[in-house]
This record gives structure tokens, C-alpha cells and sequence, in this order.
């Protein structure tokens, strides 16, 4: 697999990590008991913090890009193996 290929992967998984990581940890001011700012939304997270979400993102992306590159190179699950017709055969 080339490079290219790996990082192109790789940022697909990230930013699907990303907003797959987006709701964990926040909290809304009512949790936290801090005031609202009038017109503000009661699902607003108060501690959002997206430094964090980023480096979760980073963390979590490069292990599952690393896991589908050694799949690929090591063929653990292949195609025929995803093949769900052969269960009602």
C-alpha cells in the first residue's frame, strides 16, 4: 500500500473519530450548575474542550489506520469473509 493511500485513510478515520468522540465528556451548565447566557440553548456543553478531542481523534485514528494497514498486508479479514450469502447458502 503506498503512502499516499495510508494517509489518505488516515485522515478519513480521523475526522470520523472525531465527531464519532465529540459527545463524550461534555457536560451542559445544568450538570455543571453555571449560569446560562440569556438565549443560549439548554444542550450547550460548557466544557468543551477541542484540543482534547483532537488528540483522542489522533490516538484512536492511528490505531485503527494501523489496524486496517496490517489487514490489509496480513489479509485477516478478506472479502469472502464479509460474504453474508454464504450463512443463508
Amino acid at each position: 500500500m503506498q503512502w499516499t493511500s495510508i494517509l489518505a485513510i488516515y485522515f478519513i478515520v480521523w475526522v470520523m473519530s472525531a465527531f464519532f468522540l465529540l459527545p463524550f465528556g461534555v457536560r451542559t451548565h445544568d450538570e455543571l450548575g453555571l449560569e446560562k447566557v440569556p438565549g443560549q440553548a439548554d444542550s450547550a456543553p460548557a466544557n468543551f474542550r477541542p484540543g482534547r478531542v483532537a488528540l483522542r481523534a489522533t490516538i484512536l485514528a492511528a490505531v485503527l489506520t494501523g489496524l486496517f494497514a496490517l489487514n490489509y498486508e496480513y489479509r485477516w479479514v478478506d472479502v469472502d469473509d464479509l460474504d453474508v450469502t454464504r450463512l443463508f447458502a
